[in-house]
């Protein structure tokens, strides 16, 4: 199993705020290397995901870099294949595209991104024209891509950036729902599972659907790395592990209260509650979400336990499920360098 960890920004938890700096960035890529971690991470929260990538390309030789994710509408096929294109030269191939679509009211009202259809059509045909445009940047094919939202037809020399060594850009995509999981396993290289996932739920729902889009290609779905990104929540002791249920529960009921997740809810028998998240969210009652979120909710959407009950645990709900665990590792964590080398360890054993 495959581990990747979160690169994080200095000074915030989650690294999803507060100003980056270059230095900061630079020593936190060159400990989650040092740590052994396989790879990391950068999000769209708060700030561009690509820069920080840049950074931890030059400050690094090992581990992979990725976008987990990079919002896509907002950004072009060819502005998104320009900079990975980059980012893949620069890493020595290392470079991984994590593209997710968000939700309609965020491209619209935050990103001023128009939102003309359904996302899962856009998205595959996104997707279909980046790989037309590698074509053209690596074997100077003439460009004829034409869809119904993109098209990739024209280009000059002077725009071309030319071939690279490492030219097949993996290209992964965040998933919750069967659209987007069949797609994953037809035209993609990964799959990032959503957090609010369950174990149960992307075992009967997602991972079907994966090989489903698998077998439309006429491949195994094994070529897809399925990426899962539970909650974990862990600490030294039972006290350390109450502490930190709240923060979760409160993360479970902003992404519950999306009516895009509700699939998720729905399979589980908790309708309801997503219902009442949404309406509670639409009010601005963000603190009174949390108290919505049930002991059975918790325990079945986040995998909890002391450090020496968490690999355990990880191991029997997601050891026969992903490829790839992705651990956003809090400072509380990162504080005890020996026990998180010992979980690291633990975890591949």
């Amino acid at each position: 199993m495959r581990i990747e960890t979160l690169l994080l920004t200095p000074g915030v938890a989650g690294g999803v705020a507060g100003l980056p700096e270059i230095e900061g960035i630079a020593k936190s890529a060159r400990r989650i290397e040092e740590f052994g971690f396989d790879g990391c991470t950068t999000p769209e929260a708060g700030h561009d995901p690509f820069l920080p990538l840049m950074i931890a390309a030059e400050h690094t030789k090992r581990i992979t870099l990725g976008t987990n994710v990079a919002i896509a509408f907002p950004r072009s096929p060819f502005a998104v294949a320009q900079i990975a294109w980059d980012l893949a030269r620069l890493s020595g191939g290392r470079f991984k595209l994590g593209l997710g679509t968000q939700v309609k009211g965020h491209n619209e009202r935050r990103y001023s991104t128009a939102w003309p259809g359904p996302p899962g059509p856009r998205l595959r045909e996104y997707i279909l024209s980046m790989k037309a445009i590698f074509d053209t940047f690596q074997n100077g094919t003439k460009p004829s891509f034409q869809g119904e939202h993109y098209n990739f037809t024209l280009i000059s020399p002077f725009f071309n950036p030319g071939p690279i060594e490492y030219p097949d850009v993996p290209i992964y995509v965040s998933a919750l729902n069967t659209y987007m999981a069949r797609m994953a396993g037809e035209i993609c290289d990964g799959v990032l599972l959503h957090p609010l996932g369950s174990h149960s739920y992307t075992r009967d729902v997602v991972l079907p659907a994966i090989a489903k889009g698998a077998a439309k290609a006429g491949r195994s779905p094994k070529a897809v790395d399925v990426v899962a990104s539970p909650f974990i929540i862990t600490g030294k002791d039972k006290a350390a592990v109450e502490a930190a249920l709240g923060p979760v529960r409160q993360q479970i009921s902003f992404y519950s209260s999306t009516r895009t997740y509700h699939t998720v809810l729905n399979y589980h028998g908790w309708t309801e509650i997503g219902q009442e998240l949404h309406a509670l969210s639409i009010e601005g009652k963000w603190v009174e979400m949390a108290t919505r979120i049930t002991d059975e909710m918790l325990h079945e959407i986040a995998t909890i336990g002391t450090f020496d009950e968490i690999v355990p645990k990880l191991k029997e709900r997601w050891g026969g499920v992903c490829d790839t665990l992705f651990m956003a590792v809090g400072p509380h964590i990162w504080s005890d360098e020996a026990k998180l080398k010992e979980l690291l360890t633990a975890l591949r054993e």
